[in-house]
C-alpha cells in the first residue's frame, strides 16, 4: 500500500501536446444530417477520392443519394450564396468523416501500413514535424486541449522571429477564397510543434 503512484506523464513530454482526435470514416447511410459534412466517394476494390462536401440526401426512384461537392465549390457557394453543380452519388458509395474518440495509439514508425481495399482508411494524426511537406495540407492547432480545426497550410516550415520553427496557417474559408478571388488569406504563425496533419 505504500507504493507510488504511476505518473501518468511519464511517457509524455511536458513541452508535447496530446495528439488531436483521429477521423473516423463511416458509411453515410448511418448518417442522418449530411450537409456540409466532409465525405469520401468511391468503390470497394477500386479507390476513393476526398477534399468533398456532403449536400442533403435525396431520394429518386426509391434510391437515396447524396450530392457530392467538391470541397472548394462547397465553400464558394456558403461565402458568395451561389448554386455549384452536384452529381448525385448513390448513398452507399459515399462515406462520411468524423472526428472519432481520443486514442492513445502509436504507430510503429515502420512507415508501411497495410488498409484494407473494402472501406476508405484514414492515417492517425501526424505531427507536423514528422511530415515531408505541408502546404495545403489539413491541420489540427493543439492549443492545450483544445483542437482548432478547419485549417490549411500555408507555407512549408521555416525559422520564426522568435527562433521557433513555424508554419503559416489560415482557415479553410480563406485558403479556397484565396483560389477563387485571389484574395491573400489572413495567416497565423504556429511553432510546429502545436500542429498536426489530420
Amino acid at each position: 500500500m505504500t507504493e507510488p503512484l504511476p505518473d501518468p506523464f511519464a511517457d509524455q513530454p511536458d513541452w508535447a501536446p496530446q495528439p488531436p482526435r483521429p477521423i473516423e470514416i463511416v458509411p453515410a447511410a448511418g448518417r442522418l444530417d449530411l450537409r456540409g459534412q466532409r465525405v469520401l466517394v468511391g468503390l470497394p476494390g477500386l479507390g476513393w477520392r476526398g477534399d468533398l462536401r456532403a449536400d442533403e440526401k435525396v431520394v429518386q426512384n426509391s434510391r437515396t443519394y447524396v450530392p457530392v461537392i467538391p470541397e472548394h465549390e462547397w465553400y464558394r457557394a456558403e461565402s458568395d450564396q451561389v448554386e455549384v453543380f452536384a452529381p448525385l452519388v448513390p448513398i452507399e458509395r459515399v462515406w462520411v468523416e468524423k472526428v472519432g474518440a481520443p486514442t492513445t495509439a502509436t504507430t510503429d514508425g515502420s512507415g508501411l501500413r497495410l488498409v484494407s481495399l473494402d472501406a476508405p482508411a484514414h492515417r492517425p494524426p501526424t505531427p507536423v514535424f514528422e511530415a515531408d511537406s505541408v502546404v495545403g495540407r489539413r491541420v489540427v492547432h493543439m492549443v492545450g486541449s483544445v483542437e482548432q480545426r478547419d485549417l490549411r497550410a500555408v507555407t512549408e516550415t521555416y525559422s520564426g522571429a522568435e527562433g521557433d520553427i513555424c508554419i503559416r496557417v489560415t482557415p479553410e474559408m480563406e485558403w479556397y477564397r484565396w483560389a477563387w478571388r485571389g484574395q491573400s488569406p489572413t495567416t497565423l504563425e504556429v511553432p510546429v510543434h502545436l500542429l498536426w496533419l489530420e
